[in-house]
């Protein structure tokens, strides 16, 4: 489930990169680009040699540039109130590693069952597939693409890189500019499920 607008961070993190290296890159551009593993947005801007080396003192940075300026998306509260009322279980499961993602959880006081870090597309498809997932809500093209794989409904938020047509393009349900409609929707597919098996 996406969680957080983790923008303002993630911006300041390449900027402070540059400062400690030296390169430029261009931190507002990375942004627009976010949810594909980290590597492949590095690769971008070192060279293939210092890719490592980079990824390597940017997750070094993370920590202390990344966390404070990112906040709970809209609605973020509300929603995680709406699946623990029905007993359902929030997992987080991104690119980032599960140990970033779980400083910015940390830092907002915001409580999940698991995280799964580190995997991006089929990878997060096998995730939703082994924990039994009913529903998968993301920001990127690939994690539409991910519950498409997985057989259960995405919802897409328009908080990341994609914009609603790329989202529902990739196979997403339904596609909100922020979490505030899920609590709705989620009851509405509740609802729709009960009726059809005619609780």
């Amino acid at each position: 489930m996406t969680l957080l607008d983790t923008r303002p961070g993630i911006a300041a993190t390449w900027r402070a990169l540059t400062a400690k290296t030296g390169v430029p890159v261009d931190a507002d551009l990375a942004v627009t680009r976010l949810g594909p593993p980290l590597r492949l947005e590095m690769a971008e801007w070192f060279p293939p040699e210092r890719v490592e080396e980079a990824v390597g003192i940017y997750r070094a940075l993370y920590p202390d540039h990344a966390i404070a300026p990112s906040v709970p998306l809209p609605g973020a509260a509300e929603s995680l109130a709406a699946v623990r009322a029905v007993h359902g279980r929030v997992v987080v499961i991104t690119s980032k590693l599960g140990r970033l993602a779980e400083l910015h959880l940390a830092y907002l006081g915001i409580e999940v069952d698991h995280v799964y870090g580190d995997v991006f597309h089929a990878e997060k498809a096998e995730v939703l597939r082994e924990i039994g997932a009913a529903l998968y809500v993301g920001d990127h093209v690939a994690d539409m693409q991910a519950g498409v794989l997985a057989g259960i409904p995405a919802v897409g938020v328009t908080s990341g890189p994609c914009s609603e047509e790329e989202l529902r393009a990739a196979g997403a349900t339904a596609v909100f500019a922020d979490l505030r409609p899920f609590p709705a929707f989620l009851e509405g597919m509740i609802s729709v499920g009960r009726a059809v098996s005619g609780d």
